[in-house]
C-alpha cells in the first residue's frame, strides 16, 4: 500500500536571523529563498538583529521585528574572528565564547514568542570537546542542552566533530550534515582531467578518527581508501593537545596515483601537511585536500611553501566559517560555496517536510559523477 504523500503549509512566517559575521551567507541564502518564492528583490526574509556593546564589553541583544509567530533560522558562524567590538577602548576580536553569548541574548529576545526556532550552526560551538576523558569540562554537550532549554527545536550543523555529542540532547532535533556532494563537485569543476576510478584516484583519511567520512566518499565513487594512524605523545601536552610523534600509512600501494585527504577541519594544518610530505614521498601523484571547515589557525606560509614545492596541489574547504582575503587569493585555494545548500534545508524544514533526501546526496553524487565522466 502507497504511502500518502502529505502537502505541506509552512510551519510560520519565514525568518533568518543573521548573527554578526554570517551576514554574507544569510545574504546568499536569502538571494535563493527569494527567487524560489517568487519575492520582489526589495524584500527580505533576513530580520534585523544585533547585539550592541556596553563600554565594559557588556551586551544586548535587539530585535528589530515582532517575534510571534516566526520560524525562526539563527545563522551562527562562533569561528568569525574578524568581528570585533569595543571594551574599555580597546578593540577585541570576538572568540568563540563571545559569539556563542550573542547567540544566546538573540534567542533571549525572541522572548519564546516565535513558533520555533532553528539554530543553523555549521562548525559546532566546542565541538572538539566531545567526550570526558579526564576531569574536564563536557563543554559541547552543556551548550546543546542549554540552547534547548531557552527553546531551541533544531540543530543543524555541518561535519560534526563527533555527531554521537547527539546523545547529549536525544529528544530534540540534530541533524550533522555532509558537503561531500558539493567537494566533489568542485573537484570536478577545478581539476577536469582527475579519473575517478580505482586505477588512479584513492582516498586517504589522516587518522583512525576521520575513517566515517572517508568511508563514505571511498563507498559512494568506488574508489581504494587508504588511512595515516597518528602516534602521540600521551605523556606531553603542547598548546592544549598531545603531540604527534609520527604518522604511518595503512593502504595499497599509491605510486602515481591522484590521493583525496579528507578531514572535518584544517587548524593549524601540521599533521595534514606532514602526511600530504610523506605520500609524496612513497610516490603519490597530485594531492587535494577536502575540509569542511578550513580555520588556518597559524596562517598560510606552511601551506604555499608546501604548494610551491609541489607536496600539494589544492585544497578545498567550505565558506561555512569565515574566509580572509588573503586565503581566497591563494592559488592553491578552492572555496566550495554552500548557501544554496543552507537555502534548501531551510525552505525544506520550513515547509515541514523531510530532508532526508538532502542529508543522503548518494544519487546526485552518482548522478554529477555519470555527467562528468559522459555516460
Amino acid at each position: 500500500m502507497a504511502s500518502i504523500d502529505f502537502k505541506h503549509t509552512p510551519y510560520g512566517d519565514l525568518a533568518l536571523i543573521s548573527m554578526r559575521g554570517s551576514e554574507d551567507i544569510a545574504s546568499q541564502v536569502d538571494y535563493y529563498l527569494k527567487q524560489w518564492r517568487n519575492i520582489p528583490e526589495d524584500e527580505s526574509f533576513v530580520i534585523q538583529a544585533n547585539c550592541p556593546r556596553f563600554g565594559t564589553g557588556e551586551a544586548k541583544a535587539v530585535l528589530k521585528h515582532t517575534a510571534r509567530g516566526l520560524d525562526a533560522y539563527i545563522l551562527c558562524d562562533c569561528f568569525n574572528y574578524s568581528v570585533t567590538y569595543k571594551m574599555y577602548g580597546q578593540t577585541v576580536p570576538m572568540s568563540p565564547d563571545d559569539h556563542y553569548q550573542d547567540l544566546k541574548r538573540i534567542i533571549a529576545a525572541l522572548g519564546g514568542k516565535a513558533r520555533r526556532i532553528t539554530v543553523i550552526m555549521p562548525m559546532l560551538y566546542e565541538g572538539r570537546q566531545h567526550r570526558r576523558t579526564a576531569r574536564e569540562s563536557m563543554d559541547c554537550a552543556m551548550a546543546l542542552q542549554e540552547l534547548v532549554a531557552m527553546g531551541v527545536k533544531n540543530i543543524v550543523t555541518f561535519d560534526a566533530h563527533d555527531p554521537r555529542v547527539n546523545n547529549a540532547i536525544p529528544l530534540d532535533g540534530f541533524d550533522n550534515v555532509q558537503a561531500a556532494y558539493q567537494m566533489i563537485k568542485a573537484l570536478l569543476k577545478t581539476v577536469p582531467d582527475i579519473k575517478l576510478d580505482r586505477d588512479h584516484t584513492m582516498i586517504v583519511s589522516p587518522d583512525e578518527g576521520g575513517m566515517g567520512r572517508c568511508i563514505y566518499y571511498s563507498s559512494v565513487l568506488g574508489l581504494e581508501l587508504g588511512m595515516f594512524y597518528k602516534r602521540r605523545n600521551y605523556s606531553v601536552i603542547v598548546n592544549g593537545r598531545n603531540p604527534i610523534e609520527a604518522h604511518e600509512f595503512l593502504g595499497n600501494d599509491i605510486t602515481g596515483k591522484d590521493l583525496i585527504l579528507v578531514d572535518d577541519m584544517i587548524s593549524s594544518g601540521e599533521s595534514m601537511l606532514d602526511i600530504a610530505a610523506k605520500l609524496k614521498e612513497k610516490g603519490a601523484g597530485r594531492i587535494f585536500i577536502f575540509s569542511t571547515f578550513g580555520l588556518f589557525v597559524e596562517g598560510f606560509d606552511k601551506f604555499d611553501e608546501y604548494y610551491r614545492d609541489g607536496k600539494i596541489d589544492k585544497i578545498f574547504t567550505t565558506n561555512l566559517i569565515y574566509q580572509p582575503k588573503e586565503l581566497l587569493e591563494r592559488e592553491w585555494y578552492c572555496s566550495v560555496n554552500m548557501s544554496k545548500y543552507i537555502a534548501l534545508l531551510v525552505e525544506t524544514l520550513n515547509l515541514d517536510n523531510s530532508i532526508s533526501s538532502l542529508l543522503d546526496p548518494v544519487d546526485r553524487i552518482k548522478k554529477i559523477v555519470a555527467k562528468y565522466e559522459g555516460k
